[in-house]
C-alpha cells in the first residue's frame, strides 16, 4: 500500500523501462507529454463542453495526473533528489514568501 512518497517513488522505480543513458531527457520529454495530454483533455472541455467537466473527463484529466506524477517522480530521483524532499522544500519556498507578500510576484527567486 502506498502511504509515503518514498513508498509512490519505490513502486515507481520499479516499473521503469527506458534508456538509463537518456533518463533526464527521456523523463522531461515525457512529463512534457503528459501535461500536454491533460491540458489537450481540458482545451477540449472549453472548445466542445462550455467549460463543464463530466465525470467521464476528470476521471480521464485525473489519468493524466497520474501519468504525470510518474514522470516527476522518476525525474526528481534522475536529478539526485526525491519527490518528498521537492515537496518539502517547495513548501518551505512558499510559506516563506507568502510570509514576505512576495507570492504573486514574478520571477524564480522572489
Amino acid at each position: 500500500m502506498i502511504v509515503t512518497f518514498n513508498d509512490y517513488s519505490a513502486e515507481a522505480r520499479s516499473t521503469e523501462f527506458f534508456p538509463k543513458d537518456l533518463s533526464i531527457a527521456y523523463l522531461v520529454i515525457g512529463l512534457s507529454g503528459e501535461t500536454g495530454e491533460l491540458c489537450n483533455k481540458y482545451k477540449k472541455v472549453l472548445r466542445d463542453e462550455g467549460g463543464e467537466l463530466s465525470e467521464r473527463t476528470l476521471m480521464e484529466m485525473r489519468k493524466e495526473v497520474g501519468d504525470a506524477l510518474w514522470y516527476l517522480d522518476r525525474l526528481a530521483e534522475a536529478l539526485g533528489s526525491s519527490l518528498g524532499a521537492e515537496a518539502i522544500a517547495n513548501i518551505k519556498k512558499l510559506k516563506d514568501r507568502h510570509a514576505r507578500g512576495v507570492v504573486s510576484g514574478s520571477g524564480d527567486n522572489r
